[in-house]
């Protein structure tokens, strides 16, 4: 790798917006009426963040609720979670330094999302974040991380170890993993660190990544991908 990065991929929320926590109480809200359930609900949506919100529609059907899913309350679901959500996500904060990092490193590397949020509905929120001038690409489900980071890797003739995939959760971790680039980990707020004990760099929010980004781009080019 050269002294930074080509390449840098970005999850989407809780990396650039602070709207994990919207996505959280949105499963909660689209499930209440079935009370009992709604814990381990959550809980598995928690477990599973990054993943596809129909995937885990498919889960909670399958795994919690004993019920059959077909297409029909597939789209209602969709359309009933992106009702409650979409409105906080369009108004929640940036991650601390987000803003301010995207703006400096898209001057000097290509930038790009990659996220578990339907593509359509993540390209609508970054236009009306004001963001869209700053990444090359944004990308969301159903293509999985995975396949997302190699897709970048190919359109711009980049070397694995020349790129980054910023992520909060596992799912981004085994994405950025499986497309052999390096990976920096945002420690997620309020819950545990799913990065404990790895040998990657970990950071608390974008304002420490931009703050220490010299030693962290010297860290990965040390180092082997995640």
């Amino acid at each position: 790798m050269s002294a930074e990065p080509r390449v840098i991929i970005f999850d989407f929320d809780g990396v650039v917006l602070e709207s994990a926590d919207i996505k959280t109480r949105a499963f909660a809200l689209l499930f209440e009426e079935h009370g009992e359930h709604v814990d381990a609900i959550v809980d598995l949506h928690l477990s599973l963040a990054g993943v596809s919100r129909y995937e885990k529609f498919r889960l909670i059907y399958r795994d919690i609720l004993g019920r059959p899913l077909d297409d029909a309350e597939m789209d209602r679901l969709g359309e009933e979670f992106s009702r409650i959500a979409l409105e906080e996500v369009l108004a929640c904060d940036f991650v601390p330094g987000a803003r301010q990092f995207l703006q400096r490193r898209h001057r000097t590397q290509a930038l790009y999302v990659a996220s578990g949020t339907p593509e359509e509905e993540l390209r609508h929120i970054v236009r009306e974040r004001g963001l869209e001038r700053f990444f090359t690409g944004v990308y969301g489900t159903p293509a999985l991380k995975a396949d997302i980071a190699r897709r970048i890797l190919d359109e711009t003739g980049t070397e694995p170890h020349e790129a980054v995939f910023i992520g909060d959760a596992t799912t981004d971790l085994e994405g950025a993993r499986e497309a052999g680039v390096h990976f920096i980990g945002r420690r997620p707020a309020d819950v545990a660190d799913p990065f404990a004990g790895e040998a990657f760099p970990v950071v608390d929010d974008l304002e420490e990544l931009g703050r220490e980004w010299p030693r962290i781009c010297a860290r990965l080019r040390a180092g082997s991908p995640a």
